[in-house]
């Protein structure tokens, strides 16, 4: 790719932006600035999903983002940033964008477009425009003729309208970076592979100690743990709209990939999914096989009662039932307390990870005041991710 500076953004889930800073720092990206959270501002007209941090960097850095980043959802260039007030001011400015570097005449395109305290308000008629800035712009260039069409399977590109202020935008990711590619089977309430990496990279859990998860589902937790502790990127056997780019380099794209590949190394330590439905355990040893780590893991059905610690201190960390989507009006208070009780007597000196829902449920569990704790938003429910340190009593 062209040897230039980029600012693209890289979105998160809401509320974990400080875990995904903590990952683009190992790639060499320091962030220009976070995107305002939890605001109604930010999800009425963003035109990316809300959360996330903006960077400056080469087009080595985006596709290293799109490869190794676990916690991201999308990583997004920016193309462009101009005023307009008029459609034909839009257009006419539009068209002068470098879209030759990253569309082919003829390719469909899928314009999104949120507009905000702006002259033009009508999303829709600014998507019409942006389409029709992109064929003048291939037309006027000697490229071709040959028109882009509108669909929702196109390359996805952002327009943002926000007091008159144009911000153009394009996907590199293609599909949601969540979407690793092992996990065709779910159990219910799954929880997204994304959200399973900041729940263990915000435990600072190195794969050097052992991880349990007792409430494992369809594995995505001690699957992604596989792939931390072996330093496996999470986008390693994936493709990505950037490679269908025109200035996409196959040489570069290949060095990373096999510089990436040279870093793999074997697990040091134990990694066990347990769960008492014996379909979630089949589903969970299903996608650890897909994502090539069914070796490294034990899948085994049991309940939380038969719970036995490793032979050394390590992590609980787990995405236990807390009944908004699973159980409903069932109380679930006997099963926070029996863990609690598990955990107290048996795990002495390990740690654990709790995501939760509901502060009264994590407070069956009567094993101390968290040391740390992360919000976040899990399927559209706010969940709070405690982290404990077990200590005997």
């Amino acid at each position: 790719m062209v040897n230039e500076k980029l600012r693209f953004f890289i979105s998160c889930a809401p509320g974990i932006e400080q875990i995904l800073e903590r990952e683009t720092r190992q790639i060499g990206l320091i962030p220009l600035s976070r995107v305002a959270q939890n605001t109604s501002s930010s999800k009425s007209f963003s035109g990316e999903e809300p959360g996330g941090l903006l960077f400056e960097g080469y087009a080595t850095h985006m596709m290293q983002s799109n490869l190794h980043l676990r916690t991201a959802s999308r990583v997004i260039v920016r193309l462009g940033e101009f005023y307009a007030a008029a459609f034909a001011e839009l257009r006419k400015k539009a068209s002068r964008l470098e879209w030759e570097k990253y569309l082919t005449p003829g390719q469909t395109v899928n314009i999104r477009a949120v507009c905000h305290k702006s002259k033009l308000y009508h999303s829709d008629a600014v998507a019409e425009r942006i389409l029709g800035a992109i064929n003048d712009h291939f037309s006027f260039s000697d490229i071709g003729e040959n028109p882009c069409r509108q669909d929702d399977q196109g390359q996805m590109i952002l327009v943002r309208l926000v007091n008159d202020l144009c911000t153009i935008s394009i996907d590199s990711s293609g599909e949601p970076l969540h979407h690793r590619g092992y996990r065709l089977a779910t159990a219910k309430a799954p929880l997204r592979e994304t959200l399973a990496a900041a729940m263990l990279l915000a435990a600072n859990w190195d794969g050097s100690s052992p991880l349990i998860d007792p409430f494992c589902g369809s594995g995505t937790i001690p699957i992604e743990a596989a792939l931390l502790a072996r330093q496996i990127p999470s986008g390693i056997t994936r493709d990505f709209a950037f490679m269908r780019w025109p200035i996409f380099s196959k040489e570069e794209w290949h060095s990373l990939l096999v510089q990436a590949q040279n870093n793999i190394v074997p697990l040091q330590t134990s990694i066990c999914g347990y769960d008492r439905d014996k379909g979630a355990v089949e589903m969970a040893a299903a996608n650890a096989s897909r994502a090539g780590q069914k070796k490294e893991i034990s899948f085994v059905q049991q309940p939380v009662s038969s719970l036995e610690p490793a032979s050394s201190p390590g992590w609980i960390v787990t995405n236990p039932p807390y009944g908004v989507r699973v159980s409903g009006s069932k109380d679930l208070r006997d099963l926070y307390a029996r863990l609690g009780n598990i955990l107290r007597e048996k795990f002495t000196g390990w740690k654990a990870g709790i995501l939760c829902s509901d502060p009264k449920l994590t407070g069956q569990l009567d094993i101390g005041e968290p040391v740390a704790h992360l919000r976040f938003s899990n399927g559209g429910i706010p969940v709070q991710y405690s982290m404990f340190e077990i200590n005997a009593r």
